[in-house]
């Protein structure tokens, strides 16, 4: 965890203290159901659940220090709790392993994350959904390969982002639900030792599924999955960053990042204003991606549980669900404040000369009775004209010149195709279809 890129409520999900406290509630829960069995006495889940009660610390350092003797972060825990409790902590883990805690903490923990950053994206949703409304008829240019192509608005751009991270929202649903699954099945997860109805007592308690078959540990295809979809919202962060960086290029400013009083852009130079923002968004989601392959890698385990995906899942779990809370909690500050300069905009939607309606003229020559290949031509060597001359020549004019043109198209029939509005006919039914 970096503490530049981290915000408390995610962080706190993951600190030792939290872990150890859904370690606990496990435990004790599981006891409840062996208590109710009749495997353990009640006074054993009566004594754990009393001492919890007085809220007492977690003695992280004391835990720490009994597993630099034992070499098992779980039987230090226990031990740690045994000490507290006194001797009726001698009843709890019976017939479990370690895997049914850690495992099943991690998929509270993961979880838990989930729900924050669903919380994210919806936060994110909703700066979208208002900046896309305010903008739903600001005429921009589309670009395909960073050339000008033909005209859209601003806010199609910011509603095609919204529905992106509509997606997005509904892959982490799913993921979420995927690894929200407790274990509590017992060595080699074949519930020899524990009744299968602890597991469903724990999994009921802490708003998880069981597991249908764990192998001693939760299949890690779920954690995988959980993972990728961590990687998928972080590449969208990353593509609408990167749109907002090209659009603050000083040769386009048609949107950049509020810049705030007193903010430094450069220590050398004193005009800059830079994209850092979204540049750092960049950045965060490679980290996030990042953590994909090695979740990948950890679901091929050893027969019924090795732990090779313990120690990556002590880094991933962390730092993937920390970074993208603060990468997205960032970027809906980033489109919440965005500069949108509709001057600038105009300005290079009309830079080349009405190259922007080339298309038009194609499909009306084609209309028109001239073939396909001979259209194309036609509208190319006047559009050549413009493209050369830096948009200082006019397509409009040029074609009007042309007698090949304008055997097929009147002047007046030419001067139809150049209209703007004709770009933003279905834009209403765009919105509709992404905004209901």
């Amino acid at each position: 965890m970096v503490p530049r890129y981290s915000r408390p409520e995610m962080t706190a999900i993951w600190t030792p203290e939290a872990r150890f406290r859904i370690w606990f509630e496990i435990e004790a829960h599981a006891t409840d159901a062996l208590a109710d069995l009749g495997v353990v006495p009640r006074e054993a889940a009566e004594a754990l659940w009393a001492w919890w009660r007085t809220n007492p610390a977690i003695d992280v350092p004391a835990i720490d220090a009994i597993e630099a003797v034992t070499k098992h972060d779980v039987i230090a825990f226990l031990t740690w709790v045994a000490d507290n409790v006194g001797d009726q902590a001698r009843f709890m883990h019976q017939g479990m392993t370690s895997s049914d805690v850690l495992d099943t903490c991690l998929a509270v923990q993961l979880a838990r994350a989930a729900d924050i950053l669903l919380a994210d994206l919806d936060a994110l949703l909703a700066v979208l959904k208002r900046r896309a409304v305010e903008h739903k008829l600001t005429p921009t240019i589309g670009r395909s390969h960073g050339i000008h192509a033909e005209p859209v608005t601003f806010g199609l751009k910011l509603a095609q982002a919204y529905a992106e991270f509509d997606r997005c929202k509904t892959r982490l649903i799913a993921a979420r639900a995927d690894i929200a699954t407790c274990a509590i099945s017992g060595a080699v997860g074949t519930f020899a030792n524990i009744d299968p109805s602890v597991e469903e007592h724990v999994a009921a308690k802490l708003g998880l599924s069981v597991e249908p078959v764990s192998t001693q540990v939760i299949p890690r295809d779920r954690h995988a999955m959980f993972f990728a979809t961590l990687g998928v919202i972080a590449s969208s962060i990353d593509r609408l960053a990167t749109e907002v960086r090209h659009l603050q290029r000083t040769e386009v400013l048609e949107a950049e990042e509020y810049f705030s009083p007193g903010q430094k852009g450069s220590s050398a130079m004193p005009h800059k204003r830079n994209p850092v923002l979204t540049e750092n968004l960049t950045g965060l989601a490679r980290m996030v991606r990042g953590y994909v392959t090695p979740a990948l890698e950890n679901v091929a385990l050893w027969h019924e549980r090795d732990i090779s995906h313990s120690s990556v899942e002590r880094y991933i779990g962390p730092d993937a669900t920390i970074t993208l809370d603060f990468a997205l909690a960032r970027l809906t500050g980033v489109i919440d404040k965005l500069l949108v300069y509709p001057e600038r905009m105009d300005k290079n939607l009309n830079k080349m000369g009405g190259l922007v309606h080339s298309q038009r003229v194609l499909l009306a020559l084609t209309q028109a009775g001239v073939s396909r290949e001979d259209s194309y031509r036609l509208v190319q060597r006047n559009a050549m004209k413009v493209w050369e001359s830096d948009g200082q020549l006019s397509l409009l004019e040029l074609l009007k010149a042309d007698p090949e043109v304008t055997a097929a198209l009147s002047p007046a029939q030419l001067e139809e195709k150049f209209d703007l509005g004709y770009h933003l006919k279905h834009v209403d039914t765009i919105f509709a279809r992404v905004f209901g």
